[in-house]
């Protein structure tokens, strides 16, 4: 745990960089313990990243920082660990680790997030409240954000249906935002957990929330939006659903309600349509949700495979990219490196999408 958190707190390399370090080393431990010519062999970091992560293992007291977070009562995960949220780790640039407070949900939970408009009509309200408790009473969890409006009666609703709720924050875990939820924050702690990517004492910077709604999308197979204007910021979380491949739902309202028109908008692009509570609980679950109880663990995943294949394997994501891309990341002779990608396929690591582009399959 002392390796994993101080490899949580290592700045200057991106979660996109340290999962495929993960990949590569297999744990953090382990990339601690590498010498620098062990971190170029791999050749996913520059040289200046080395000489960052040199300089943090020197000037980092691994045993005292790790003491001192401890005694804060605050938890963490990551990449590593079996609790980490399953659907996110599927997620481009998903965190390497997830501070919280409170229980996570298990590997099996079914999770839909909400979202919507902060400053909502009271049909938005009640959509939202109804949605919620009855997805609480049916045993799934419900994210959202904890913001002011339709996050938070998405909170408060699954909750009263005797269900567990995620609140993804875009400050520090220990840093209740808006302060007027303080009594929801408190009882979501009671009732499922609050999250963030950021460390504690970290304030709500304008610039966080966006990025803290790829998390709230991410751990959920369907993605609500209740009410949005036309230019929403919830939509920002739709757009990340799209990306990653979840399923959408809006639920409709008048032509003539300025809240109501990101909804609209979004059925009149395909996205699904709730007209009733009891069809839509129904609907997904004819879909069914993935089962990520018996996924194979990050480490076991790797083991097998060659350093080149890893390196390979590291630079895809689960979006098609091209070999002309990988070949630019990895500075292997073109010839190699599409050696390595059959070798990659016949494996069942990966799959070609389009010409010459390809996806993970694990």
């Amino acid at each position: 745990m002392m390796y994993q958190y101080w490899f949580l707190h290592l700045r200057g390399i991106s979660n996109a960089k340290k999962h495929r370090l993960i990949q590569a080393f297999q744990t953090a431990k382990r990339i601690y313990d590498a010498y620098p010519g062990e971190l170029r062999d791999y050749g996913l970091l520059e040289e200046a990243q080395i000489q960052n992560i040199q300089k943090h293992k020197q000037e980092w007291d691994l045993q005292g920082e790790y003491r001192k977070f401890c005694a804060t009562g605050q938890s963490f995960v990551t990449l590593e660990m079996q609790e980490y949220p399953k659907l996110l780790t599927r997620v481009y640039d998903a965190p390497y680790g997830l501070y919280f407070q409170g229980v996570l949900p298990g590997p099996d939970e079914k999770m839909v997030a909400i979202v919507g408009a902060r400053n909502c009509s009271a049909y938005g309200k009640k959509m939202a409240e109804d949605l919620s408790k009855e997805l609480g009473r049916r045993g799934y969890w419900v994210v959202s954000g904890m913001a002011r409006g339709i996050d938070a009666c998405a909170h408060a609703g699954c909750m009263e249906g005797g269900g567990s709720t995620v609140a993804v924050l875009g400050s520090g875990v220990d840093v209740c935002y808006p302060k007027s939820n303080q009594e929801l924050y408190h009882s979501i702690k009671k009732h499922g957990c609050v999250i963030s990517e950021y460390p504690p004492g970290a304030q709500p910077l304008a610039k966080q929330f966006p990025a803290r709604n790829r998390i709230i999308s991410g751990m959920a197979q369907q993605v609500i939006v209740v009410e949005a204007r036309e230019k929403s910021g919830s939509l920002i979380t739709i757009d990340y659903a799209l990306e990653q491949g979840k399923d959408v739902y809006a639920v409709p309202g008048r032509m003539t309600d300025p809240l109501s028109r990101g909804c609209n908008n979004l059925i009149g692009q395909g996205a699904g349509i709730i007209t009733s509570v009891e069809q839509f609980i129904s609907n997904i679950e004819e879909i069914g949700f993935m089962g990520l109880g018996t996924e194979i663990s990050c480490k076991e995943q790797y083991f097998s495979l060659e350093k080149e294949e890893l390196l390979v394997y590291s630079c895809f994501d689960f979006y098609p990219k091209s070999i002309e891309l990988v070949l630019a990341e990895t500075g292997l002779d073109l010839l190699l490196l599409l050696s390595v990608i059959m070798d990659l396929c016949d494996k069942g690591y990966l799959k070609e999408i389009f010409k010459n582009e390809y996806i993970k399959c694990k």
